[in-house]
């Protein structure tokens, strides 16, 4: 029992009393030390991917993918209120409908940020969200670092270059999804060393809470974080062969099973009507498109462009523009190498160095990728696309139920979160012998961190009341037509690129949309689409083919039933307008560069 404490109990008080005050001021300060550094971080969250916490006054990047995830809030937001099935929506492809299964839907969150979204609209949930990622992206990886390392200032160095990395700080820039599996993917690795730990049932039950929130959260995520379990666990069981501890596995197991189960059956359900089916040889091309060259791995961040160090930034070579930066950063990888020096005769360091070697070496695809140059050692052809044998992810999405992972780029997020953990175990080191290398070392690493937006992308308003005015208040629930049209996504999207702004404008007004964007463009609805005249019509008119008189009579007979109500042309074309006008629309109104439509009954 401390002095200090003794000292401020009361007198009188007995011993039994004494040490429960201790107990509470121990807890107390613990609480404050975990408020203070999430507090940092968030800041430092904000700061490093500045100006994107300036979106919060109403803009968006304009692509696609954010209004998407404005439209996910707004439609959770909107099946929770009214107690329906998130899964599948009927305002998307309309009047077919687009299943969600597959989507970035991210049911978990968007359920939580139902009272943001009612009170101050989706796109201010989403921004606020995106604006406080990075801060929660580091604090959860400080939690097992500092578990870990046993050092506070290793631990907050390990959760900053988590949270703070160009490659995490540009997923929570455009694609919110991804940046915020990686703090369930952090999250996983506590649970895990708590579980070894303190083997109990309560830390089995935690293991499975986090794993199951994950698959809610983004189930590409939740692979990832699977990757981080599974092997920690069974070399875990492998050392201590203890059936209670095969017991706690199961328990984590079921209580994952039970908890993601919405989500699970959502994609069952979807798969089993073809609503996931994609030729193997459109997926073989996309997994050979996004492997990460060896050479940009560990090259300086692209954010020292940011800082006026562009000779150092063009080392940095990606080709996919905003989808992913996956470089570790000179720094991080300096730090992480001292760290496994160091560290070399800990066994956890040499598990970690595995996990980032093997991640690396995922994340490279199924290609060797070395600057400009492509090779394929021990070449196989893989559903017509020429791959290397030799590669680890050539195997790793002939996986049952991992051949739709499509980005191998994205597995660079779970080498980050071990590279930051050895970096971390670098600056305790430093620490304790040259404070001046490790102020220099830190000061460079500033440089290298967060990602401050693409300048090629512009933004967008998330509110244009004067073109959205008059569909809000039509109260018929009729569908709305954008154009140009098409149900577009990442995988196997059909029709033109549809505007960004047509799914935000959707939140606004209510009204349910012909177009779509989601993650995966179900085959079942496109067929159903197609088999619309109206629809059939309008992406001929938009590939500039004329349309019959009697397949005209058609559309406008189809029009009629779906009870279509306007439709608003983006980018203008003599084919488009005079399609709609044969069709039954009439000119409306203009608001800005778009033209409003309504179909006269």
């Amino acid at each position: 029992m401390s002095e200090s404490v003794i000292a401020i109990a009361p007198a009188g008080t007995s011993e039994r009393a004494s040490d429960n005050l201790a107990v509470q001021v121990k807890r107390k300060g613990h609480l404050t030390t975990h408020l203070f550094v999430l507090a940092c971080y968030l800041v430092a969250g904000v700061a490093v991917t500045w100006p994107r916490a300036t979106y919060l006054a109403g803009r968006l990047p304009a692509t696609g993918d954010q209004g998407s995830y404005v439209w996910g809030f707004w439609w959770m937001a909107h099946q929770v209120t009214h107690l329906g099935n998130p899964w599948f929506t009927d305002h998307l492809g309309a009047p077919v409908g687009i299943q969600l299964g597959f989507d970035t839907l991210m049911p978990l969150l968007g359920a939580a940020m139902t009272p943001v979204t009612v009170t101050f609209g989706p796109s201010a949930a989403y921004n606020l969200l995106a604006a406080v990622l990075p801060g929660l992206a580091c604090y959860a990886a400080y939690r097992p670092a500092r578990l870990w390392l046993a050092c506070e200032a290793g631990a907050i160095a390990a959760g900053a270059f988590y949270g703070l990395a160009t490659m995490l700080a540009l997923q929570d820039w455009f694609h919110l999804n991804i940046a915020a599996g990686a703090v369930w993917l952090a999250a996983t690795l506590e649970a895990t060393i708590w579980l070894q730990r303190r083997p109990s049932g309560r830390q089995a039950v935690v293991l499975g809470l986090v794993l199951g929130t994950c698959v809610l959260v983004n189930p590409e995520s939740a692979v990832m974080a699977a990757l981080v379990a599974v092997p920690a666990l069974s070399a875990w069981l492998a050392r201590d062969q203890s059936l209670a501890n095969v017991r706690l596995v199961v328990l984590a197991a079921a209580v994952m099973a039970v908890v993601a189960s919405p989500q699970i059956a959502a994609m069952v359900g979807q798969a089993r009507t073809g609503g996931a089916a994609v030729s193997p040889r459109v997926i073989a091309r996309w997994d050979a498109s996004f492997g990460t060259p060896l050479t940009t791995l560990f090259a300086p961040s692209p954010r020292l462009a940011d800082f006026g160090l562009g000779a150092a930034a063009s080392l940095y070579r990606y080709t996919p523009v905003k989808e992913a930066a996956p470089t570790f950063g000179v720094i991080l990888t300096l730090l992480a190498l001292l760290g496994l020096i160091v560290g070399w005769r800990r066994r956890s360091v040499r598990l970690l160095a595995l996990g980032w070697g093997a991640a690396t070496a995922l994340a490279l695809g199924p290609v060797l990728l070395i600057g400009n140059r492509r090779f394929a050692p021990l070449a196989v052809v893989w559903h017509g696309v020429r791959v290397s044998a030799v590669m680890p992810y050539t195997w790793f999405v002939q996986i049952p139920g991992l051949d739709g992972f499509r980005e191998a780029d994205r597995l660079t997020l779970l080498g980050l979160l071990p590279a930051a953990l050895l970096a971390g175990n670098g600056v305790k080191w430093l620490s304790r012998r040259s404070r001046p290398l490790l102020t220099v070392a830190l000061a460079l690493a500033v440089l290298e961190a967060g990602y401050s937006g693409d300048p090629a992308v512009a933004t967008s308003p998330t509110a244009m009341r004067t073109l959205d005015g008059p569909i809000a208040a039509d109260r018929s629930g009729s569908i709305v037509v954008d154009v140009p049209f098409g149900l577009r996504g990442g995988v196997a999207p059909w029709g033109k690129p549809i505007d960004p702004l047509a799914l935000v404008m959707a939140t606004a007004d209510g009204h349910p949309r012909a177009v779509s964007y989601t993650s995966w463009v179900p085959r079942s609805s496109v067929a159903a689409i197609r088999q619309h005249p109206f629809y059939e019509r309008l992406v001929a008119a938009e590939r500039g083919v004329h349309s019959t008189g009697r397949q005209v009579r058609a559309a406008h007979q189809d029009a009629l039933r779906m009870r279509l109500g306007w439709a608003i042309v983006w980018q203008r074309s003599g084919f488009i307008l005079g399609y709609l006008h044969k069709v039954g629309f009439t000119w409306a109104y203009r608001a800005g560069n778009a033209l409003v439509f309504r179909l006269m009954r």
